[in-house]
């Protein structure tokens, strides 16, 4: 029954790699969007609708890390019926504001080369499709079997070194495609036009982004030049550090290109700044706040 937890665990961890592979790699791109000569030819709804739909994007992206995040504070790495069930509840709840965001995208960039009604009809037809694919048709295959609670089972060393190393892949996807966008927006006419502090909060966020990118890849480097590809307990410390101390900068990044974008859609380094800090405050709460306080109360209930 340990395998099976341990194969369930796993298989939770890469279908949420996959899910926030397309919300970074979409993520990258909105925050591209600001930067493009068209975007200063939106009216001020869809600059708004913009902004919302990355607030969203954002917030999708913090509840689909918090399995991973969990995993590490709370379960040290070992796999659990628990696990389970919060990997379910931050799926479920990170595709709601996802799909949304995608209405959100779909009308900006058609009302613009179209009209308003078309925009309307192709944001709502994206959420409702995206609503149906995700929540529709998992009602219609939903399946009772409940799995035994084995989480007093001890998981293998082996699994363990595996895991961590997906949780590292499940992180960095994003990291890279918002990478890639901070050094094109640098060569961009949009970026050319925004004052000192606003390229000075970029390069910075392009900094704390690439520490992220950094301390992700460093397990598997340690893992095949220091180990040699063996499982060790010394690796799994390390490397779970690692995990756990990467999102802090990238959670810094996201919220320093916030104020950026969001000073050239208001004009407004005031409210610019106050978005940046929720959500940076929004994303530490997520991936440190919540998983140390399941911690505190997983360890009430066993004493």
């Amino acid at each position: 029954m340990s395998e099976r937890l341990d194969r369930k665990a796993k298989t939770a961890l890469n279908e949420t790699r996959l899910l926030i592979l397309g919300i970074q790699v979409l993520l990258g791109f909105q925050f591209q969007a600001f930067f493009q000569t068209g975007f200063a030819q939106l009216s001020s709804a869809s600059k708004a609708y913009c902004a919302a739909s990355l607030a969203l994007q954002t917030l999708s992206l913090g509840l689909l890390i918090v399995p991973s995040m969990e995993h590490r504070l709370v379960e040290m790495g070992s796999s659990s019926k628990r696990l389970l069930r919060t990997a379910s509840f931050y799926t479920s709840a990170g595709l709601v504001p996802f799909s949304l965001s995608l209405g959100l995208a779909g009308y900006v960039v058609i009302e613009r080369h179209f009209d308003v009604a078309a925009g309307i009809t192709c944001g709502a037809a994206l959420t409702l499709v995206s609503a149906f694919a995700w929540f529709g048709l998992e009602l219609l295959h939903w399946e009772t079997a409940i799995m035994p609670d084995t989480s007093s089972v001890g998981t293998p060393l082996s699994t363990k070194v595996e895991q961590v190393l997906i949780e590292a892949r499940v992180i960095i996807p994003g990291a890279q495609a918002l990478f890639g966008f901070q050094f094109i927006a640098m060569l961009t006419a949009g970026f050319d036009e925004l004052p000192q502090t606003s390229k000075i909060v970029h390069a910075l966020a392009l900094g704390l982004v690439a520490m992220n990118v950094v301390l992700l890849m460093t397990p598997a480097a340690l893992h095949r030049l220091s180990f040699d590809g063996a499982d060790s307990e010394r690796f799994l410390r390390a490397a779970s550090a690692l995990v756990i101390a990467a999102p802090l900068f990238l959670a810094a990044g996201i919220s320093a290109e916030s104020y950026v974008v969001l000073g050239k859609v208001t004009d407004s380094q005031v409210v610019a700044a106050g978005y940046a800090a929720a959500t940076f405050a929004l994303l530490i709460g997520f991936w440190y706040a919540v998983p140390l306080i399941a911690r505190r109360t997983s360890a009430a209930g066993r004493a």
